[in-house]
């Protein structure tokens, strides 16, 4: 099994090895630029990522993928967690290989201790790469409002105020419905992205994948899927952190949009290209006459 780590701070994973425009060579290089990239595309070079199906999803730093074939200078890849009905394996996409290196063999994501970037966004220190809300990295020590991690080149360190430490993947403290909602609100203001899985800007579906991830619970990553998982919740038992579903044909169609629910008849998304992610009472919109299903995916905490 051929496994590689994301060795930028944001890759995007393209539906073919040809899907990237010119406009695109800064999300595609590396080092990345995923700034320049962003404030490059107009409003239509955006909407194009959905339109033209150019984009399937984003990997963050140090993230495992599973590459399936090469082709020139892209690999074809499964994304292990993140969950789809696409492939049993994981999120399949083109990534650039510039952007992937070999998995050390002492890399130990999932059993030893890790840090996890609870900031927005932070710098891993030493080097010029500012990573994204939740980069997770394997932890080597802490100490004197710092923590130096493992990373895809080496070592790196980062701002203690900036991170969460837990023992392992597994044993990740997991937040409530209230956890979530909290999460999401840092968010507020950031710009729609297609296929956004980072706090450069989050999809719809990327925004519930990556607030469920803040709270320990992975789930898929796409709207129809995260609506086939999870537990349904009545309408009258929607609570907030849960997430909201809503389809074409006043919803009785094709799902299409996921929210989070944010208590008191309101509803926590980022809707679509050209917006930014927002709060909006779901009364006398479009969403209201759309919502068809409520999952929950958080649990209650004991206290």
């Amino acid at each position: 099994m051929d496994k590689r780590l994301v060795n930028v701070p944001v890759a995007t994973v393209w539906t073919s090895y040809n899907s990237a425009r010119e406009l695109d060579k800064p999300a595609i290089s590396n080092p990345v630029d995923i700034n320049g990239w962003l404030e490059g595309l107009t409003y239509e070079t955006r909407l194009g990522l959905c339109e033209q199906n150019l984009v399937q999803t984003q990997l963050l730093y140090g993230e495992e993928v599973i590459v399936i074939e090469e082709k020139g200078n892209w690999a074809h890849v499964t994304i292990p967690n993140q969950p789809t009905s696409k492939n049993i394996n994981g999120y399949p996409g083109w990534v650039p290989s510039s952007q992937l290196v070999k998995c050390p063999l002492d890399w130990n994501i999932k059993e030893g201790p890790i840090v996890i970037v609870t900031n927005p966004k932070t710098f891993l220190e030493e080097s010029n790469i500012e990573l994204s809300y939740q980069t997770i990295l394997p932890l080597i020590k802490e100490g004197e409002g710092k923590v130096v991690v493992k990373t895809p080149n080496g070592t790196g360190w980062l701002n203690l105020d900036h991170v969460t430490i837990s023992e392992s993947l597994a044993n990740r403290k997991k937040g409530n419905g209230n956890n979530i909602v909290e999460d999401g609100e840092k968010f507020l203001t950031l710009p729609y992205l297609w296929g956004g899985m980072s706090s450069y800007g989050y999809d719809c579906s990327g925004f519930s994948y990556s607030m469920c991830k803040a709270n320990g619970y992975i789930i898929p990553r796409d709207a129809h899927d995260q609506a086939n998982s999870g537990v349904e919740v009545s309408g009258e038992e929607i609570k907030p952190g849960d997430l909201l579903f809503f389809a074409y044909e006043e919803g009785k169609g094709r799902i299409h949009h996921v929210g989070i629910y944010y208590g008191d008849g309101k509803l926590l998304h980022s809707p679509n290209t050209g917006k930014t992610v927002e709060i909006i009472s779901l009364a006398g919109t479009i969403y209201e006459r759309e919502l068809c299903v409520a999952r929950r995916y958080w649990v209650e905490l004991e206290a």
